[in-house]
């Protein structure tokens, strides 16, 4: 017999939860992307949205800052969440910080659909213990970072839920309105995170059902058809175009089968870490193993349809992605719902209530407590703060630099400037250098946690030494 809930009746609320977490995840809220873990991330997508204000505001042509000479204009993830940040800024003034109120706010949303999706296939016990799980995962973190992917996700998630509603619904109004609701939230989620798509497979319970009308499954099946056709124009279409016509690429499209599995192979104890580790953390895989051994040994048709179909899509992410899976803890983020409702669904196995809430505490301390860093700054992160004054002190706003920050870009976004991101050893590289310096390059900002080798100085006259930079005229 599968457990009751929780005897005191707030518990039995998700919406208290939800709100719960909401405001535990206000703090910092206002923090610039500067913490340790994807930061670079978060400014791919800040200065996309500065610069829909600054310079074009069409969607169609996202642009980024380190292009060097170029106009930035690139092929990436439709920026459905940058232009929510675009939108936020036209009307309170550009902030760092909206998108990380954007996205915790639809991702909060997302946990409330995904308890009402899960409520359309299971118990109201399931559905419960799967999204308090769900909120203490990486999710708890991700979702007010300045990153569409818990946002994608949510959209999914509350598409999903519409798409039963009409599955399941009567002839009326409101069950069309559910379709449509269906068509746009799909379209918007799969456009803003192509791989978040995969979790559509879950229909394939109900479109064994027989209790369920022919005609509406072959409906469903068209308009999803539909709104996976922006996604379709936009990543194969759209996103090579813009890469071919304005010289710059950026945005990682996958690798092909073969090289994936391959690479995927030689990284495959960091590839399962994500998922006794990352995902959902050790006690939230226990039970997520616990719970797909009770739904194999009692044989639950739904619960593990559910898994293998979603498992089998989500596999063939991994493989596209290759070595950039096990070394990217978010690109996980879209098979974690599945791990929760699984660990949810095991957690209602246990008979003793008392024990259940123990479990859950545990689950969620151990998920937070691995989690709470990214509340915070470092005083050493916050010296870039200060990285745009110091430029614009020396120089003017449409001179180009280059700053030694590697393959990361926050730098950059915080420099308020356009130009390239450089290696050490192209700084040393002087026929390199003589190129961009053709090319329109001015000033050269070093890093000093970055500048392993001080030999390339004496070439440049220096302008500004700071605590955590030097700015040099080239």
């Amino acid at each position: 017999m599968r457990a009751a809930l929780p005897s005191f009746p707030i518990a039995n609320d998700v919406r208290f939860w939800i709100a719960f977490f909401f405001v535990i995840r206000l703090i910092g809220i206002t923090n610039p992307p500067l913490e340790v873990g994807h930061n670079w991330r978060q400014t791919t997508v800040t200065m996309v949205a500065r610069n829909f204000q600054e310079v074009d505001n069409n969607i169609l042509y996202p642009r980024i800052d380190f292009a060097g000479e170029k106009t930035g204009i690139t092929g990436m993830e439709f920026p459905i969440l940058n232009y929510l940040i675009y939108g936020a800024s036209e009307f309170f003034g550009y902030a760092h910080w909206y998108g990380r109120l954007i996205n915790l706010i639809v991702s909060s949303f997302g946990l409330w659909f995904f308890y009402r999706l899960v409520s359309e296939f299971f118990k109201a016990p399931i559905a419960l213990y799967s999204t308090l799980i769900l909120s203490v995962s990486i999710w708890f973190q991700f979702s007010r970072k300045i990153m569409p992917d818990t946002f994608a996700m949510s959209l999914i998630m509350a598409g999903m839920y519409y798409g039963v509603k009409f599955l399941k619904g009567n002839e009326t109004r409101k069950n069309w309105t559910s379709l449509l609701l269906y068509f746009i939230l799909i379209m918007l989620g799969v456009l803003a995170k192509l791989p978040t798509g995969y979790l559509l497979v879950v229909f394939i319970v109900l479109f064994f059902d027989k209790n369920i009308l022919l005609q509406r499954k072959i409906i469903l099946s068209f308009v999803t058809s539909l709104a996976l056709i922006p996604s379709v124009l936009w990543y194969f279409y759209w996103v090579p175009l813009l890469v071919d016509n304005y010289g710059f690429w950026h945005f990682f499209m996958g690798k092909s089968m073969r090289t994936g599995f391959a690479e995927i192979l030689d990284n495959a104890q960091a590839t399962f870490q994500k998922f006794y580790d990352t995902a959902l953390k050790f006690t939230g895989f226990a039970f997520f193993t616990w719970g797909f051994m009770q739904a194999w040994m009692s044989r639950d048709k739904k619960i593990l349809w559910i898994f293998f179909a979603a498992l089998s899509l989500f596999t063939i992410i991994i493989f596209k992605a290759g070595y950039t899976f096990p070394h990217h803890n978010y690109y996980i983020i879209p098979f974690v719902p599945v791990m929760a409702l699984i660990a949810g669904y095991g957690l209602t196995t246990i008979a003793s209530q008392r024990w259940r809430l123990i479990i859950i505490i545990a689950i969620a301390i151990e998920g937070i407590a691995n989690q709470q860093h990214d509340f915070f700054l470092k005083d050493k992160q916050k010296e870039l703060l200060s990285l745009e004054a110091d430029l614009a002190s020396i120089s003017q706003p449409a001179d180009l630099i280059a700053i030694n920050s590697g393959d990361f870009p926050t730098p950059m976004y915080f420099a308020h400037r356009k130009g390239w991101i450089l290696r050490n050893e192209d700084l040393l590289n002087e026929t390199y250098m003589e190129d961009l310096k053709r090319k329109g390059l001015k000033f050269i900002v070093v890093l000093h946690s970055n500048n392993a080798n001080n030999e390339f100085n004496k070439n440049f006259k220096i302008l500004l030494d700071a605590d955590a930079y030097s700015i040099y005229q080239f």
